[in-house]
């Protein structure tokens, strides 16, 4: 077991406060990830000034390349994504912190110099030996990499921190992320891994807590005497963008469920914390991964749905069927497509159902969920030319847009009795302004300053795979007889409605 450091707390950090002097080392840095999303957070943090002026990146990768090659690399990426903000006075400064190392990952010979290459970025940068290892690369890596980073002492800690940044999947299955957890915790503690899922850095998310605990209007109500079901949506334009091959072992269940998707299930209906210190925080969620009743083989067949794509319309522009994208095979049982049911088995969710669905090739790019409150008591109306009363909806919307809005009933200005339906909302952008953000600045600072409340722990991991797993194994056992069962380009098949429709709700979709 690595030797610990001592690790700040929520309570003992401060808003705005610049990260700890730090290494940060990318495994996997000529790829798209880092490219397209951890160089331009990284900028973003540089111009907001929360970078410690003691912090570099060593980048390591397969590709060859010079330090100056990689410098090269990363000022394109600074200026394809984020443009404007792009400033020659930051990148000077910035840029000299970078660094390139080539290698296999797979080569014990690349450590012993990799921890060569720190001791002497240490002695260039003053970091005090402070590293965190981010895992930018394919699964399968994630587990030797941190083992042979023990192996040479690159994860032991005295008056310095060494923690570990893991990316998802984590694991395929509920066998294989406990066999990940257990391997990652014979080489480290719990509090030095950091299982990063970016959708946890979009401020909505962030803003959930906010939003329930922070105002005395909305708590009270959080609850099944007053909310009638909770919808999540995570609605994508996008195939599967060149990625058949991961994709063909993942499919939609695996690839968004039990990580994003749980992640959003337990912010919205945790407990309220004793504090906003990480294992706090975390341990809520978990009550709440842990309460969600798993689908026997009954359950599955009636509460969950797959779909795969067809070809279709989309954006005016004919695209073609999930089987005909490149590295996907022409009889493909892939899932693109996901919609389920799910119970919470605690005092203030009993009897609440929570529909969650997620897929490619829809007609807008939209993550939101939906808060539907219950209707109304008619009988105050029953004499007007009132029909019926459309219950209240609170929506928390994710991407693109970030916001909330709130929908509710008022009065048709007229002599008649007449209501209408109209939404109060909230942008963040026209409220506060553009911030400049890939979704991942606020999760990497968190990482330099030891805070773990955006990362999901050990138990949680299990708890997610824990109610997607019977869903998988059937699923397994009993192939899809008719994909693709749903165009590009709509909602998805027919059986997501039907799921709803049979408890007398449906969806609500956003067009944009």
């Amino acid at each position: 077991m690595a030797q610990l450091a001592e690790q700040p707390t929520m309570a003992t950090t401060r808003i705005g406060k610049q990260g700890d002097p730090c290494v940060m080392v990318i495994f996997g840095a000529a790829g798209d990830l880092t490219g397209r999303l951890l160089v331009p957070a990284l900028y973003n943090l540089a111009r907001a000034d929360l970078l410690s002026k003691e912090f570099a990146v060593l980048g390591v990768a397969r590709s060859q390349m010079t330090d100056e090659d990689f410098r090269k690399s990363i000022r394109d990426d600074v200026k394809q994504y984020c443009g404007e903000c792009a400033d020659d006075a930051i990148w000077e400064s910035f840029s000299k912190r970078f660094y390139y190392f080539a290698g296999n990952f797979d080569d014990d010979n690349l450590y012993p110099q990799v921890k060569n290459r720190l001791a002497q970025i240490d002695r260039d940068h003053a970091t005090r030996q402070n590293v965190f290892y981010y895992m930018a690369t394919a699964p399968s890596f994630f587990g030797p990499i941190v083992e042979k980073l023990a192996a040479n002492g690159m994860m032991e800690q005295n008056d310095h921190w060494r923690r570990v940044v893991i990316e998802k999947p984590f694991g395929h299955d509920l066998e294989s992320a406990k066999a990940l957890n257990q391997k990652l915790l014979k080489l480290a503690d719990e509090k030095q891994i950091y299982r990063i899922d970016h959708y946890l850095g979009k401020e909505t998310v962030q803003n959930i807590m906010a939003f329930r605990f922070a105002n005395g209007i909305f708590e009270p109500i959080w609850n099944r005497r007053y909310i009638d079901h909770v919808q999540i949506s995570v609605a994508e334009t996008v195939g599967v963008e060149g990625r058949g091959t991961y994709f063909e072992h993942a499919g939609s269940l695996r690839d968004m469920v039990p990580n994003h998707i749980m992640q959003l299930i337990s912010l919205t209906a945790m407990e309220p914390p004793i504090s906003f210190d990480a294992n706090a925080v975390r341990d809520e969620q978990a009550k709440i991964l842990h309460a969600i009743q798993p689908l026997s083989d009954q359950e599955v067949l009636l509460r969950s749905v797959r779909g795969q794509y067809g070809e279709g319309t989309l954006g005016g522009q004919e695209v073609p069927a999930y089987r005909s994208e490149p590295d996907v095979a022409p009889d493909s049982r892939t899932e693109t497509f996901v919609a389920m049911k799910l119970l919470i088995d605690n005092w203030r969710w009993a009897d609440v159902p929570f529909y969650l669905r997620t897929g490619k090739r829809m007609p807008a790019r939209n993550t939101h969920i939906v808060i539907q409150f219950r209707r109304a008591p008619f009988v105050l109306f029953r004499d007007t030319s009132v029909e019926t009363l459309m219950p209240n909806q609170l929506v928390l919307h994710i991407q693109p847009e970030e916001g909330i809005s709130l929908q509710f009933a008022a009065k048709v200005p007229g002599p008649v009795m007449r209501l209408g339906t109209v939404d109060m909302n909230f942008e963040y952008q026209e409220y506060f302004g553009k911030q400049p953000s890939t979704g991942y600045e606020r999760l990497l600072h968190d990482c330099m300053i030891g805070d773990q409340t955006l990362f999901q722990r050990a138990d949680m991991v299990e708890a997610g795979w824990t109610v997607v797993n019977p869903v998988l194994e059937l699923w397994k056992a009993l192939p899809p007889r008719n994909f693709p069962n749903y165009a590009s380009g709509t909602w998805g098949p027919k059986e997501a409605d039907e799921l709803l429709e049979r408890d007398g709700r449906r969806w609500r979709n956003f067009e944009k």
